[in-house]
């Protein structure tokens, strides 16, 4: 565990590993649940030392104060652990509230979320979020095809993760999906890349990102669920199939980003008027003409 300002007397607390999406670099990070509800994904490293909990509102309320009398100008907040959404509506609803009393500024509340979160949550209770200022789901796909999904332990099929984000887009609480690319190995990387397309162009998502595989404690724990010829791709192969995704994306206006630390390239654009300058990056790469990230600058 780390703390943040440690000279202060109020601290805020957080439970390392703490991750966020890159568009969150600028925002105030809150944990307000520690860990993951499923915490099974066989890619993920980052909760497993962790049991999760959803954390005191006291806790929280404390940190909330403090910041507000040091820093009034905030205008976005990032809620985690994994998947704060898990939190029960109300208890979510009463963080929203607190959190746009004591911060006045604030323009966008987001937060981690999974699929297994909208079981449990009614379109109501996302209209009554929504309402209380969220603003933006990250929900992490991974990939729309459906032997990936089973071999990386997700829990859902790409079928059943499309008709649960009928939920958020009826309550027009804007979502923004995440993949992984490499996650099956080169050998099936033109499906996985166009049924992971199909998942996105059927739920709309406002946002879609693609990371890129990172396994840094090693690839054994993560091969053992795969056939025996599963290796880990070469980074052409990752952009390969990168290229395949944006080239079967037909859906419009999605706002599309690689540029997360972990992928090779860093590319982002819109849906569809962006699609060709993208597809020149990623061939300009394969063809030599681009620098790709290198290894040591890579990470989660």
């Amino acid at each position: 565990m780390t703390f943040f300002y440690k000279k202060a007397k109020q601290l805020i607390y957080y439970d390392e590993p703490v991750i966020r999406p890159p568009a969150e670099a600028d925002s105030l990070i809150l944990q307000a649940t520690i860990g993951c509800t499923h915490n099974r994904c066989t890619f993920c490293i980052t909760y497993k030392q962790k049991k999760y909990r959803i954390r005191e509102f006291s806790e929280i309320k404390a940190e909330i104060d403090w910041v507000s009398q040091r820093a009034q100008g905030i205008r976005k907040v990032f809620l985690g652990d994994g998947d704060a959404l898990a939190m029960p509506t109300d208890e979510l609803i009463r963080l929203l509230a607190y959190l746009r009393e004591k911060l006045p500024l604030l323009k966008k509340i987001a937060v981690y979320a999974s699929p297994g979160n909208f079981v449990s949550k009614s379109v109501q209770d996302l209209v009554r979020l929504k309402n209380a200022g969220l603003t933006l789901a990250y929900v992490g796909f991974e990939s729309g095809d459906d032997d990936t999904l089973q071999h990386i332990k997700k829990g859902f099929s790409s079928d059943q993760m499309a008709t649960l984000m009928e939920k958020p887009n009826e309550a027009g609480l804007k979502l923004s999906a995440t993949v992984i690319l490499g996650l099956a190995g080169p050998a099936h990387m033109k499906r996985v890349a166009e049924n992971t397309a199909r998942l996105i162009d059927r739920v709309q998502p406002r946002f879609a990102s693609a990371l890129t595989l990172m396994l840094p404690f090693g690839e054994d724990s993560y091969k053992k669920h795969w056939p025996v010829d599963w290796r880990m791709p070469q980074p052409a192969e990752t952009l390969t199939e990168l290229r395949y995704l944006v080239n079967a994306i037909t859906a419009d206006k999605i706002i599309f980003r690689a540029n997360h630390a972990s992928n090779y390239l860093p590319i982002e654009g819109t849906f569809q008027k962006g699609k060709a300058r993208m597809l020149v990056q990623i061939d300009s790469a394969l063809a030599g003409q681009h620098a790709l990230r290198p290894e040591f600058l890579r990470g989660l």
